[in-house]
């Protein structure tokens, strides 16, 4: 499908056409990267990322939601994420609440001036589905959280797509940041407490999630509530003006993604490859170059022998713990592991041995 590059008629502030921003702000938007590939369980205090950039927050151990990738979507789509309650709450309690999040980099969102008196107006635009129907309710806040906007939108029909637009005035006080740390949290509330509703279609200071009397989807056991097509426009539209999903590549989607997570060999497959050395008086090691956001922290599963290198034709076993790991933002991560004495000898490549095993580098915000 091709890139959304034609004029139309919604401008921004400064009088060029929103859809003239040929690198989107939400990125992932059509939920087509999934590096991690599973099931994310959301309950009690956890913060899980599912598909690249999308990630569930819970803050209460009454009901639990999972989040998924799904092949259920729109005409145009392949995928969307998909959440589902496991365990009800049909009684929230004051400042418990559930969401899905996408966070924006400061670096991404910089040219929407928030926190000046050119402020720009945004256009929220994403397909939704659920079984439950009714008003539900999202979001806008900045990094520090502690400036909020709620916006609502209706669910008609259930179980049927529908495409949602949504105007956000641009918030002129609060501090937002223009650098690689988190500049705008957008939330799609699945559950609020009272004290975190308000009405739609303001700033303020006071945490809000949802919108007064919102529908919550986590009051109902086995509810389903799916997302794709996620796009942030510069500039006021509406359901006939907002531009089309601005695809891309899933080459250049899955760059995009690396800047806050990579996956390096994961499976019991031979999934990453690189060069490097070792001796006998030094734990194996190999330098793999990475821009990252910022400096990765190294998520893995590494029981005994999970991990492996190859050189002159012979195997040598070994674990990958934090102790022998080693970053900087953009220039080289090391991997060192025990291989035992051996001869000094370049190491070919290094793989994963067991199905539950994985080795990624972590720079989410």
């Amino acid at each position: 499908m091709a890139l959304n590059t034609l004029p139309n008629a919604g401008l921004t502030n400064r009088g060029y056409p929103s859809d003239r921003i040929t690198t989107p702000i939400i990125i992932n938007g059509d939920m087509s990267v999934d590096q991690r590939n599973g099931t994310s369980t959301i309950n009690g205090t956890s913060v899980t990322y599912n598909v690249d950039r999308f990630l569930g927050r819970g803050v209460s151990s009454a009901g639990v939601f999972t989040l998924a990738q799904d092949t259920t979507a729109p005409a145009g789509f392949t995928n969307s994420l998909k959440a589902t309650v496991t365990t009800a709450d049909s009684s929230i309690a004051s400042g418990s609440s559930y969401r899905v999040q996408h966070l924006v980099e400061g670096n991404n969102s910089s040219y929407l001036y928030w926190g000046n008196s050119g402020a720009e107006t945004v256009t929220l635009s994403f397909y939704v589905r659920s079984s439950v129907t009714g008003t539900f309710g999202g979001s806008f806040a900045n990094g520090d959280f502690n400036r909020f906007n709620v916006f609502s939108y209706t669910i008609n029909q259930a179980d049927t797509w529908e495409r949602k637009v949504v105007n956000i005035t641009g918030d002129t006080s609060g501090t937002w940041p223009t650098n690689n740390t988190l500049a705008i949290r957008i939330n799609w509330s699945l559950g609020a407490g009272s004290t975190l509703l308000d009405s739609a279609g303001s700033w303020g200071s006071s945490t809000k999630e949802g919108v007064t009397s919102q529908t919550n989807l986590i009051a109902t056991n086995s509810a389903t509530w799916y997302i794709t097509g996620v796009q942030l426009e510069v500039g006021e539209f509406d359901s006939t003006s907002i531009p089309s999903f601005p695809f891309e590549s899933y080459a250049n989607n899955l760059q995009k993604c690396f800047r806050y997570y990579e996956l390096l060999a994961s499976g019991n497959a031979l999934t990453l490859g690189f060069g490097g050395t070792y001796n006998s008086n030094h734990p194996a090691y190999a330098i793999y170059y990475h821009p990252k956001r910022a400096v990765p922290s190294l998520d893995e599963v590494n029981s005994s022998n999970y991990y492996r290198f190859y050189s002159s034709g012979v195997e040598y076993k070994y674990n990958v713990s934090s102790q022998f790991f080693q970053a900087t933002i953009t220039q080289a991560m090391i991997i060192n592991g025990n291989a035992g004495t051996v001869a000094d000898d370049k190491v070919g490549f290094f793989d994963t041995i067991n199905s539950g095993a994985y080795l990624a580098l972590d720079a989410e915000l």
